[in-house]
């Protein structure tokens, strides 16, 4: 090995245990334990619907709404969010998210009638909806060279509480009911915003704004009509919406389809999200070291053999095996969420990323329905295998990305 290159080797070693370990080890921990209580409180009612439907004697449309109106409220925020971080900064937004985030569980937990449950939903889509923004523009400001990495660990403590979380909070609803199921959450939400608050800096340099939401949208658009940003922001909408529409049948498709039992096919779910998590750190180092547009195709082409296997999956083992593959396109957040970030001006980022995140969502949360259509009308396989085509065309528009220099 040239000596060159042994001096990378060592500088790329370095960076890598500080990031880890070093001084930015406290920052890097709280703002994933934050978001592995974010993103797996989410995931927590639609895991406790059942016993949630019983308690208000409600139907599943009314169950639905619940979710819904989580999801909306939650989406809707991220625009403003981008606006606020840039104005108060991230610290103060990190922080706000989850002790606000504590306080609507509390509501959850407690909550006597239906619409009051509805209200404190609304309120946790809110907290949550804070959160998002702040934790990219937070990251990408705080790490230069090593962003994807950062983003692959942060976005893998989220993919973890997605599969734990939902999970154990089924488990003790069995013990202690549902309400002080949730409920445990809220000492964790508390001391994650505490912890942010002490431990992101106070500023995190980048540029702040005073600017209009006028402003912020001329701005987005600007930012959206160039092609490192518009492709890129195309490509992970299409694969947010394959990825909303797939798990939100996965374990209806492998109850109904695969004739597993609920609970065989609840732990499947959750094998899928910390296969996710594992390959969210590998993807995020490779971006590092190889470049986020050659990662970002390899990933999504991948990705495709996975979802044309589990249509033709012959036993549990199978499923399996195709369950931990599928997890390898949950790589695709952390990377485009920093190579999106790292493409956008100085001047109101949080802003622009707001915007795009509320585009994500909104346009993502159309999947479920057309997917329930498609179901409905007996192609089950068949939606499958579209999904599978749809993620090969999002490798294709990751090609499309201007080529990095080497």
């Amino acid at each position: 090995m040239a000596d060159d290159d042994q001096d990378t080797y060592r500088h790329e070693g370095d960076t890598i245990r500080d990031v880890v370990t070093g001084g930015s080890g406290w920052f890097l921990l709280v703002v994933a334990f934050g978001w592995f209580l974010t993103l797996g409180s989410r995931f927590l009612v639609p895991a406790l619907l059942p016993v949630i439907k019983h308690e208000f004697a409600v139907e599943n449309t009314g169950a639905g709404l619940i979710v819904t109106v989580i999801w909306l409220t939650y989406g809707a925020m991220q625009f403003p969010a981008g606006i606020l971080s840039d104005r108060v900064g991230e610290r103060t937004l990190l922080g706000a998210s989850t002790l606000l985030a504590g306080l609507s569980m509390v509501g959850l937990a407690a909550a006597p009638t239906y619409p009051l449950f509805l209200v404190a939903g609304g309120a946790f889509g809110i907290a949550t909806g804070l959160y998002g923004p702040a934790r990219g523009t937070a990251l990408t400001k705080r790490f230069d060279e090593f962003e994807g990495l950062a983003f692959g660990l942060v976005l893998a403590a989220g993919s973890v509480g997605t599969a734990v979380l939902p999970f154990a909070a089924t488990v003790a609803s069995d013990w202690v009911g549902w309400r002080w199921a949730v409920g445990a959450l809220v000492p964790g939400f508390i001391i994650a915003g505490l912890g942010l608050l002490l431990k992101v800096p106070s500023s995190l340099g980048g540029g702040g704004s005073t600017g209009s939401i006028g402003l912020g949208l001329v701005q987005s658009a600007r930012a959206l009509r160039t092609r490192r940003v518009g492709i890129a922001v195309v490509a992970i909408i299409l694969l947010l919406f394959t990825f909303k529409c797939f798990t939100a049948f996965f374990t209806t498709y492998l109850t109904s389809i695969g004739s597993l039992s609920q609970s065989t096919a609840g732990g499947l779910f959750a094998l899928l999200f910390l296969s996710g998590a594992v390959f969210q750190l590998g993807a995020g180092r490779m971006a590092d070291a190889f470049g986020y547009r050659r990662v970002l195709v390899g990933v999504s082409l991948v990705s495709v053999g996975p979802l044309l296997a589990l249509t033709w999956a012959p036993s549990l083992g199978w499923y399996g095996v195709v369950t931990v593959f599928i997890g390898i396109r949950m790589a695709l957040g952390p990377m485009t969420n920093a190579y999106i970030i790292g493409s956008l001006p100085d001047e109101n980022t949080g802003a622009i990323w707001g915007f795009i995140r509320t585009g994500f969502f909104v346009l993502a949360a159309l999947g479920s329905t057309a997917v329930g259509t498609l179901v409905d009308a007996g192609y089950f396989d068949a939606t499958i295998v579209a999904l599978a085509g749809l993620t090969a065309v999002g490798g294709v528009l990751y090609y499309l990305l201007p080529r990095e220099p080497v």
